[in-house]
């Protein structure tokens, strides 16, 4: 078996078509370049220009931007099968900075090497698409949990989201995950200081609904009757079948 077989973005590829042996070779390809990156340094700065694309191997990143204030806004993190930077392939400028959350693996994808991939596998072109519009749709959430969500209904969907990403991948489950996130993180992608991330996640503990420490995140509600205390903004993401 090759080893692309067993990458995280093939098995994510893999949930909305199933890869043929040229579709698997153009994507070993793709993983040539692998680099490794320090956790804490920025990979790529927000306004970098002639700048590739990353595939994640293993690892977390965050993607953000800085205010003029020196405040940062987290807009997603990436875990292993993200890709890092797509969209700077085709506005040729990162609109954002990616930081590593912890040591991580990534293969570098120049754009000529993209952009022959795509013409060489349309149907490889497309599942990429699909896991990019899936990404995207997770970021209007986002944008709809900071402007129109409570804090405890904002940072359950926030953390029954990632269970669900990490899912796709083999890495987590809707009972909890390994999860390298702080409260300052939280804080920075949800809109909230650090001391109300604190509340909340005390809050939701103190619920029975998910507990949040030492590097994992927990779902103890896994009974229909702990199910029904969610909102329903929430529960749908709960059923939501990983292909969706």
């Amino acid at each position: 078996m090759k080893s692309v077989e067993l990458s995280p973005l093939t098995r994510k590829l893999s949930a909305f078509v199933a890869l043929s042996e040229v579709e698997l070779a153009v994507l070993e390809r793709l993983h040539q370049r692998r680099r490794s990156f320090v956790a804490g340094r920025d990979m790529v700065h927000q306004g970098q220009s002639a700048q590739g694309a990353y595939i994640l191997s293993a690892g977390w990143v965050c993607s953000y931007k800085l205010q003029a204030d020196g405040t940062r806004q987290i807009v997603d993190f990436q875990v292993p099968g993200d890709f890092l930077g797509l969209r700077s392939v085709l506005l040729r400028t990162s609109d954002h900075s990616f930081e590593p959350v912890v040591d991580i693996e990534a293969a570098e994808v120049l754009t000529s090497d993209l952009l022959d991939a795509f013409a060489q596998t349309p149907r490889l072109a497309t599942a990429i698409l699909w896991a990019a519009s899936r990404d995207e749709a997770m970021v209007v959430e986002h944008l709809v949990g900071i402007g129109r969500r409570d804090a405890d209904a904002r940072m359950a969907h926030f953390l029954l989201e990632l269970g669900s990403r990490l899912a796709l991948v083999g890495m987590g489950s809707r009972e909890g995950y390994d999860c390298p996130l702080t409260q300052y993180h939280l804080a920075d992608t949800l809109g909230l200081s650090a001391v109300h991330v604190n509340r909340v996640l005390r809050q939701l503990r103190e619920s029975g609904l998910v507990t949040f420490r030492d590097g994992t995140a927990m779902w103890r509600s896994t009974t229909m009757e702990g199910w029904w205390t969610l909102p329903s903004s929430i529960r749908h993401i709960w059923i939501r079948p990983d292909r969706s």
